[in-house]
């Protein structure tokens, strides 16, 4: 397996790029909530959308994600429980790049290898910060399984 070693910050993009990369900006518009149906033809595909509440570092899943990371749907959903899932290199990686997202209001993506009851699997995670002014107060995006690509 390709390691994942602690990436450059060159993974990250400024906000004001992120209509040209992703569309991130509008993934909480109200247009774009995802009916069940729709959350489930992503989860299908291997893609769920997940947001981090940064005052209490609350998460929230759709089903594409809980799959990922084969979570169960009953569990709460506990930062730190689904932290310790990251291999050490990606948690390394992840967290570099999830501060500097933070500190400096930028998007990222990074490549990620985790460990689940099922066995272990790659995932692509691109975030944005979600602003209040000058603040960041949430992290959202998309998570990706990408396994197939480090196989």
């Amino acid at each position: 397996m390709k390691p994942a070693e602690p990436l450059a910050l060159n993974h990250s993009w400024p906000l004001f790029e992120r209509g040209l990369r992703f569309d991130l900006g509008c993934l909480d518009a109200p247009d774009l909530i995802l009916a069940g149906t729709q959350d489930a033809a992503l989860a299908a595909q291997g893609i769920g959308r997940w947001s981090c509440d940064l005052t209490c570092n609350r998460l929230s899943w759709s089903t594409g994600v809980y799959d990922l990371f084969d979570w169960r749907r009953d569990r709460p959903l506990d930062r730190d429980g689904v932290l310790r899932l990251y291999r050490s290199e990606s948690l390394s990686a992840v967290e570099r790049l999830r501060a500097y997202a933070i500190r400096h209001r930028r998007g990222f993506t990074v490549d990620a290898h985790i460990r689940t009851p099922g066995g272990s699997s790659w995932m692509r995670i691109v975030g944005a910060p979600l602003c209040q002014g000058a603040r960041v107060i949430a992290l959202h995006g998309l998570k990706m399984d990408v396994s197939a690509e480090y196989r």
